[in-house]
C-alpha cells in the first residue's frame, strides 16, 4: 500500500457499511458476522482469482446476500401490525 489519498477512509467505511447491511442493520451480532464473513470472503477471492476485483466482488456478494434474505444475515423480518 504505502500511499496516503484524500479519499484513504472512504473505502474503509463503505465496506464498514457493507458489513453491516450484510449482517442485518440494527443488530451488532450481525455486524459482526458480516464484516467477518466479509473479510474472509474478500481475502479468498483475492488470493485465489484477482486481486483488482476484491471490491467488486464484496459488493456483487452484497447484492446477492439481499436478494435471498433483505432483511440481512441476522435481521429480522418486518411485521406489519395492524
Amino acid at each position: 500500500y504505502g500511499t496516503f489519498d484524500f479519499y484513504a477512509g472512504f473505502i474503509i467505511g463503505i465496506k464498514a457499511f457493507t458489513a453491516a447491511v450484510l449482517g442485518g442493520i440494527g443488530s451488532l451480532p450481525g455486524a459482526m458476522l458480516g464484516g467477518l464473513l466479509l473479510g474472509v470472503a474478500e481475502a479468498q477471492f483475492a488470493g485465489l482469482v484477482n486481486s483488482d476485483y476484491k471490491d467488486v466482488f464484496s459488493f456483487a456478494l452484497l447484492a446477492v446476500i439481499l436478494i435471498f434474505r433483505p432483511q440481512g444475515l441476522l435481521g429480522r423480518p418486518l411485521v406489519a401490525k395492524v
